[in-house]
């Protein structure tokens, strides 16, 4: 399995007023993103709302993906819960549903507790007994701390990690991380207003929330560096940045699915305590989008 290219952490769909799942927008939107040409998916990541969705919820959403993400691509679940035994339950049950490797956030509700020890006693319990390969995903923004570089390059060596995915946007950290790349160990970004400096720096690709409403242009960034041209990377990255910064860092999962809606795609409501942008919002994401996404 080669983590590589850009990938998308879904946005997962809930009937108007009901909040209950609405599989077949959320199939629809699978099936154009790999349309679109994303080499994968990312189920129930942060995008997905994944802490406000139930586990039966959970493997509904994975089977709808599995059925839509043809062989060669891959479908990712994000499994991480605030125990280690939730944690291995929910990555048997990844398996179960047919996801090809599992994203495991760090326990955080107890951050002040969460040192390098209990960090390091999950994460070898969780790739342990984890029937899938498992990439590690520090997200600081919501965890309130980060993953210590020292203890990535250790789990890196672990026959069952086989990645990480970084979202804190901050190239010093990310550095730290690449230092324990290698042949089986992969680095990617989640953030786009970075992607192409990450990639310079060695990430093998990215899972990003923008990929979702605007995969043309992440793809380019990821084409044009490979390509070795600097100056049309650059554009592309200077186009993308207001985007990852505007709606995606700043108006967050609504902001994302208002995009979505924009772009084309099934949007919808949020599921609550989130609630849907206001009318300024939306202008906003609008604003964000114009002259690089066509609206539908």
């Amino acid at each position: 399995m080669k983590l590589q290219g850009v990938m998308g952490p879904v946005i997962t769909t809930f009937e108007p007023g009901t909040e209950n799942l609405d599989i077949a927008s959320f199939t629809s939107n699978v099936n154009a993103h790999m349309h679109a040409g994303l080499s994968g998916v990312l189920v129930c990541g942060s995008t997905g709302e994944a802490a406000l969705v139930t586990d039966d919820e959970r493997r509904v959403l994975l089977e709808a993906a599995r059925g839509a993400v043809p062989p060669g691509r891959l479908v990712l679940m994000g499994t991480g819960s605030e125990s280690t035994r939730q944690t291995i339950k929910r990555c048997e049950a990844a398996r179960a549903g047919g996801a090809d490797a599992v994203v495991v956030v760090a326990p955080h509700y107890y951050s002040s507790a969460m040192g390098i020890d209990e960090l390091r006693v999950h994460y070898r319990a969780v790739a342990d007994a984890s029937p899938l390969p498992v990439v590690l995903y520090n997200i600081p923004k919501y965890m309130h701390f980060a993953l210590p570089a020292d203890l990535v390059a250790e789990l890196a060596l672990h026959p069952n990690v086989i990645g990480i995915k970084d979202s804190s946007g901050n190239l010093e950290m990310l550095k730290g991380f690449l230092a324990a790349q290698s042949e089986t160990f992969t680095v990617l970004t989640g953030n786009a207003g970075t992607f192409v400096p990450a990639l310079r720096l060695g990430a093998r690709g990215g899972i990003m929330a923008v990929a979702l409403f605007a995969p043309a242009l992440a793809l380019q960034m990821l084409e044009a560096h490979q390509a070795g041209d600097a100056a049309a990377a650059d554009e592309h990255q200077a186009a993308m940045k207001p985007l990852g910064q505007v709606i995606v860092a700043e108006l967050g999962v609504p902001g994302v699915k208002a995009a979505c809606e924009i772009a084309g795609l099934h949007g919808g409501p949020p599921r609550r305590p989130l609630l849907e942008l206001d009318e300024a919002g939306e202008k906003r994401v609008r604003e964000a989008l114009a002259g690089v996404v066509v609206a539908a």
